[in-house]
């Protein structure tokens, strides 16, 4: 069993940062890929950022250049720095990770069997 918890989630103003973590535990292994989606009310839930198992990493287009995912594989933990940040990027933020997602599959959320819980970011304008 693997669990996942996120943290560091809040609310900020517009073209502000925050980073979330992502703590991994359980029978996880640095081959899993891992992920960061989002859901906002009433949308989709959608990948933001991932790592695949051969550490390549993936972003969703409307972060590119904004937002850094980032791994501790000492710590198990999973990091996405979110800079300049816009009132659309609110959303509840889960992290993912599975052993078996294709390497051009990382944001897509079908294929992740491990969620955590999600921590809210709220961007304000």
């Amino acid at each position: 069993q693997v669990q996942l918890v996120e943290s560091g989630g809040g609310s900020v103003q517009a073209r502000g940062s925050l980073r979330l973590s992502c703590t991994v535990s359980g029978d996880f292994s640095t081959h899993y890929s891992t992920a960061w989606l989002r859901q906002a009310p009433g949308k989709q839930r959608e990948g933001v950022a991932g790592i695949n198992r051969y550490h390549t990493t993936t972003y969703g287009d409307s972060v590119k250049d904004r937002f850094i995912v980032s791994k501790d594989n000492a710590k198990n933990i999973m990091y996405l720095q979110m800079n300049f940040l816009k009132p659309e990027d609110t959303a509840m933020y889960y992290c993912a990770a599975d052993p078996w997602v294709a390497e051009n599959s990382v944001l897509l959320p079908g294929p992740y069997k491990h969620w955590g819980q999600g921590t809210q970011v709220t961007v304000n304008s």
